[in-house]
């Protein structure tokens, strides 16, 4: 089996709503499960999980940037808080060889769980924009 139809069959598998946007390429977006726009990125020998989670504020960015960082060290299951350009984003990669469908899942999970157990102290910083 390839990686592209791995990976779409845990997609299938799991139940998720998803598009294909390229080769090895795909977009969860299942507001039920609580994931909107989580991009899927096979790079071999990497399956990358890659969501912007909000715009980096223009405020308050050494508290906004520590918070971040404990947050990844006290309370991440999976994955990381990241920056990207003037997105923040929850980023993880997993190794495709042994890549199993129950450690896609708790990825995908995590990511999930992050984004609601985290939305709060992260909403504090959304809009203040200077």
């Amino acid at each position: 089996m390839n990686s592209s139809d791995k990976i779409e069959g845990y997609l299938v598998d799991l139940s998720y709503n998803y598009e294909e946007l390229g080769k090895n390429t795909w977009l969860i977006d299942d507001a039920d499960k609580g994931l909107r726009n989580l991009v899927v990125l096979v790079s071999e020998p990497l399956v990358i999980l890659r969501i912007k989670v909000m715009d980096l504020p223009a405020e308050k960015k050494e508290e906004f940037y520590e918070r971040l960082l404990r947050l990844n060290a006290e309370d991440m299951v999976h994955g990381a808080y990241a920056l990207e350009g003037n997105n923040v984003i929850l980023i993880d990669t997993l190794e495709l060889e042994t890549l199993d469908l129950e450690e896609f899942r708790a990825s995908i999970e995590a990511i999930g769980l992050a984004l609601v157990q985290h939305y709060k102290v992260l909403s504090g910083y959304r809009g203040k924009q200077g």
